[in-house]
C-alpha cells in the first residue's frame, strides 16, 4: 500500500522537477504551486520563501542519500570501521554521479542551489555527521567518541568536497582515499 502524497511532497516534487530542468533561477513560486496543483498561498504557508523551499529540497535529497548510505552499510555489514567508511563513501560517490539534482546544482551557476551544499550547507553537513556518528557509536562502540566525532566531521566535509569538485579519479579510488583518512582518525595505524 502506498502512502498518500502530502502537499509538502507534491511541492517538493514540483520544485525538484523545476530544479533538474535547469530552470530554477527563473522558476517562480507560482510556477511550483501550479505544478503541484495548489495555490501560491499554500506554497508560501508551507515554506515561506523560495529560499526555504530550496533548503527543504536540498535536505530531502541529503536525507535520501543518508538513508541509502545507512542501508548500504547495513547490507554490507562491514566488520571494520575503515571498511565501513570506504563502503559509505563509495555508495555516496556512485549515487551522486547520477543524481539529477546535484548535476543541476553543479552546472547552473545562476540557480543558487549549490550553496545548500557549500556556504549554506550546515544543515546537510550536520545531518551527515549525525548519521556517521550514530552508525559508528552503535557498530563500533570500542572506538573513542572523540575520534568518531573528528572522523565524522572530516570525512563528511571531504566527501562533499569530492561531490562539488568532481575529479577524474574513479569513485573506488576516492573511497579508498577517504577510508585511508578515516584510518588515521580512528587510530588504525600507529602514529
Amino acid at each position: 500500500m502506498t502512502q498518500p502524497v502530502t502537499t509538502r511532497d507534491a511541492l517538493l516534487a514540483a520544485a525538484y522537477d523545476a530544479a533538474v530542468s535547469g530552470d530554477w533561477a527563473r522558476t517562480r513560486m507560482v510556477d511550483v504551486a501550479a505544478a503541484a496543483g495548489v495555490s501560491r498561498q499554500t506554497l508560501y504557508n508551507e515554506f515561506g520563501s523560495k529560499d526555504a523551499l530550496a533548503q527543504a529540497l536540498a535536505m530531502r535529497e541529503v536525507e535520501e542519500f543518508i538513508a541509502g548510505t545507512e542501508a548500504a552499510l547495513e547490507a554490507a555489514d562491514p566488520d571494520d570501521p575503515i571498511e565501513a567508511v570506504g563502503a559509505a563513501a563509495l555508495y555516496t560517490l556512485q549515487r551522486a554521479a547520477d543524481n539529477p539534482l546535484l548535476k543541476a546544482a553543479l552546472t547552473d551557476d545562476s540557480s543558487g542551489l549549490l550553496s545548500f551544499l557549500t556556504t549554506r550547507g550546515e544543515p546537510a553537513h550536520a545531518a551527515a555527521v549525525a548519521s556517521f556518528t550514530r552508525y559508528y557509536t552503535t557498530h563500533f562502540p570500542e572506538l573513542p567518541a572523540d575520534d568518531i566525532a573528528l572522523a565524522a566531521e572530516a570525512i563528511s566535509r571531504l566527501t562533499v568536497s569530492y561531490l562539488v569538485l568532481p575529479t577524474d579519479v574513479p569513485a573506488e579510488t576516492v573511497a579508498a582515499r577517504l577510508a585511508d583518512v578515516a584510518r588515521r582518525f580512528l587510530r588504525k595505524d600507529p602514529a
